[in-house]
């Protein structure tokens, strides 16, 4: 790398007292473009967002002959494909494999941790420009959903956004694991499970089955939260016969973003630019959510950068290098 990587560490008011007792300690790993110095002049940051059961580790992690995302990103930067900006990878680990980077009581306030602490961190120690229009949030899968979350809620920290196949349109993608958690909860709830499936980790491996289980738990404690239930959720099925309760299922889908961002126009409106892309073989069917996302923008005039590619859901980080050549020259220098 031209570039350097770099370890800090924050303490986040956000994540105190989440009900997981997750660290509210965090790492964040930050890449440094060549030349970079803390007294030269401002640059614009870009937060990466990993997806679920992922963390800030995630980033470095080797795989055969291909480069890794900071890699990737130092690349573009040092061939003078892009302009110089900072990276910041963000650790949103959680004892239930992710959080979706929302607010949740039963998760902790993940959404605040990102727009607020590390954000505020960032700038504080890198002096990095602190305006909307000098930041971008980017993210895959889960941190895909993430980025939309962000553009939603807070167009007044990021400017910019892409979701790399963002959890959207929930019908197609989470549907079909609640048969397959319906049927490894029966005789069980849900923090009973959970333990005996960290006790698999620890002493074998997880099964193949798990998948399925864990992400349907996860999501039920960002979108369907309860107070004093097992674990602190609401499952969208009745545990007997996997029947939808349709209640619940109606608050997993305020979170949808094939709802909620045709909801929040406004908020996407003072978004300088957004990118979204998905691949046509993605395993969660996430492409239609993508496309229904996309067309609730363009519907209402908003500009969007909407690519498919031939593809599926794994092994696409080269897709961030479409997204941060159409970001990172747009966003401010000074």
């Amino acid at each position: 790398m031209e570039g350097r990587l770099e370890m800090a560490e924050i303490a986040s008011p956000a994540l105190e007292g989440n009900p997981l007792g997750d660290p509210d300690r965090r790492t964040v790993l930050l890449y440094l473009p060549p030349g970079f110095r803390e007294s030269g002049p401002p640059l614009p940051a870009v937060y990466f967002l990993h997806g679920f059961t992922g963390s800030v580790h995630s980033w470095t992690s080797f795989q055969p002959f291909a480069p890794t995302v900071p890699e990737r990103l130092d690349a573009l930067v040092a061939s003078g494909a892009i302009p110089p900006a900072v990276g910041v990878f963000v650790d949103g680990w959680t004892s239930l494999g992710g959080s979706q980077w929302l607010n949740s009581p039963a998760i902790g306030r993940y959404r605040d941790y990102v727009a607020r602490d590390v954000v505020a961190f960032v700038d504080r120690r890198l002096g990095t420009l602190p305006r909307p229009e000098a930041r971008a949030v980017v993210g895959k899968s889960s941190g895909g959903y993430g980025a939309l979350v962000m553009g939603r809620h807070h167009p007044d920290v990021f400017g910019y956004v892409a979701s790399h196949a963002g959890d959207a349109g929930f019908e197609y993608c989470y549907l079909m694991d609640f048969p397959k958690a319906a049927a490894a909860l029966l005789g069980t709830d849900p923090a009973a499970w959970l333990d005996g499936m960290r006790r698999r980790a620890r002493e074998t491996k997880l099964r193949g089955d798990d998948h399925p289980t864990l992400n349907t738990l996860a999501m039920a404690a960002a979108y369907s939260p309860r107070e004093g239930a097992p674990l602190g959720l609401d499952l969208p099925f009745e545990p007997g016969t996997a029947r939808l309760r349709p209640e619940v299922w109606a608050r997993w889908l305020e979170h949808d973003p094939a709802r909620f961002v045709p909801a929040g126009l406004d908020a996407f409106r003072l978004l300088r630019g957004i990118y979204v892309d998905c691949g046509t073989r993605d395993e969660f069917h996430l492409r239609w959510g993508a496309r229904m996302v996309v067309e609730s923008l363009r519907g209402a005039g908003i500009e969007v950068f909407h690519e498919e590619f031939e593809d599926g859901h794994r092994d696409v980080n080269y897709r961030y290098d479409r997204s941060l050549s159409f970001l990172v020259p747009q966003l401010a220098q000074s």
